[in-house]
């Protein structure tokens, strides 16, 4: 397990993050909970794996209405089959990382930030996929991806503390959820000061004591990997970014 976990560090230095959720998949299927260094190199594997995709997919959608509203069919084709390339990816990836979810990562999760951690990823990459789907299969994954955040947040609600990173990480991307996915305007109120506090908690335990103590350490490898999926690349159409 050592080897692949090294492994896994030198495919983050070298940005081969396809290969890096191979080794911590490996690392996820061997039984156990993972330590919270382990936990976020997975993390910040899938994260950039279909982060690429994500952006990927917005991009395409764009040039596809802009081609559309110029009336241009030969192209909206080319540019249609390409997005739909990019969906199937989107769906494997997503797919592959809930199942590891589901068979390796929550049920061997035995401390209630682990199970948090666990179910708000599920929520999110549920959620990924309601961002391309349409009709049924929309549905289905809004439907998955907001039992799972609700679980996230019945078990942080009753082991974590209201500031804890983690448990306000969830509270944001529930909000972007409910903003994004099932179009609820009031709940950008929410989303913006969620991200402010969580963005202010991380200042004042940084200022307090050189760097986060405790669970706030745990953040800044999966933000890292947040910042490039989102540098310059802001989920639309909501104007909040969402918790990586």
């Amino acid at each position: 397990m050592a080897n692949e976990t090294f492994l896994a560090r030198l495919c983050e230095q070298a940005e081969r993050y396809d290969e890096m959720v191979t080794y911590m998949k490996e690392v996820a299927k061997l039984g156990g909970e993972l330590t919270v260094d382990e936990r976020n190199l997975l993390s910040v594997a899938y994260k950039n794996v279909v982060g690429t995709r994500r952006a990927s997919w917005r991009i395409i959608s764009s040039i596809e209405q802009k081609e559309e509203s110029k009336g241009s069919d030969k192209h909206v084709a080319t540019i249609r089959e390409y997005r739909h390339k990019i969906e199937s990816e989107l769906e494997k990836v997503c797919q592959d990382v809930l199942e590891v979810l589901d068979e390796a990562l929550i049920p061997n999760a035995a401390s209630g930030e682990s199970k948090v951690f666990y179910h708000k990823m599920k929520g999110d990459y549920h959620r990924y996929l309601a961002e391309f789907a349409s009709g049924e299969k929309r549905k289905v994954a809004a439907t998955a991806a907001h039992e799972a955040y609700k679980s996230a947040t019945d078990v942080a609600q009753g082991e974590l503390t209201p500031t804890h990173p983690i448990r306000l990480g969830l509270a944001l991307n529930f909000s972007v959820f409910y903003y994004e996915i099932l179009n609820s305007p009031d709940r950008l109120r929410r989303t913006l000061i969620m991200q402010l506090l969580r963005d202010n908690l991380t200042l004042w335990t940084s200022s307090d004591n050189g760097e986060p103590e405790g669970a706030a350490a745990e953040a800044p490898k999966e933000e890292k990997a947040a910042e490039k999926e989102t540098d310059g690349k802001a989920d639309e159409p909501a104007p909040p970014a969402e918790q990586q």
